[in-house]
């Protein structure tokens, strides 16, 4: 049987994402952007979770031997470093400090960690059907 996550690294999985996702919504909210550019960034946040996720997932299905098909595994691939891609690009051309790009850019970063950490927690905690 598989030995469960401990809560230590399940808390600190919770706090990173937490952490990312609060501290760059109230950078972002808190920030004099135009209401396009906070959706722009708002944007790219909740895609980029998404897509991390959904890696963390179709990388973790195929190495318990679940079918996923090599399509959507490329395209969660693609997804995830377009997201990283539209971030640096956007805070590249952005007219802000550099402290304020490093910090939208270390939140998101955190935040994506935190949501593969919180995703392959929560997948490994989950009671098993199959027979061992």
């Amino acid at each position: 049987m598989a030995q469960k996550t401990s809560t230590a690294f399940v808390s600190a999985s919770w706090i990173a994402l937490g952490t990312g996702i609060i501290g760059y919504l109230i950078g972002l909210f808190g920030s004099e952007m135009l209401l396009n550019e906070k959706g722009y960034y708002f944007t790219v946040l909740i895609f980029g979770l998404f897509a991390v996720v959904s890696l963390q997932k179709s990388v973790r299905d195929r190495l318990d031997g679940y079918p996923v098909t090599d399509i959507y595994y490329n395209i969660c691939w693609f997804a995830t470093i377009l997201s990283i891609a539209l971030l640096i690009i956007g805070l590249w051309n952005a007219t802000l400090l550099p402290s304020e790009k490093g910090f939208y850019a270390f939140a998101f970063l955190l935040g994506m960690f935190g949501a593969i950490a919180v995703q392959k927690n929560t997948r490994d905690n989950l009671p098993t059907n199959k027979s061992e």
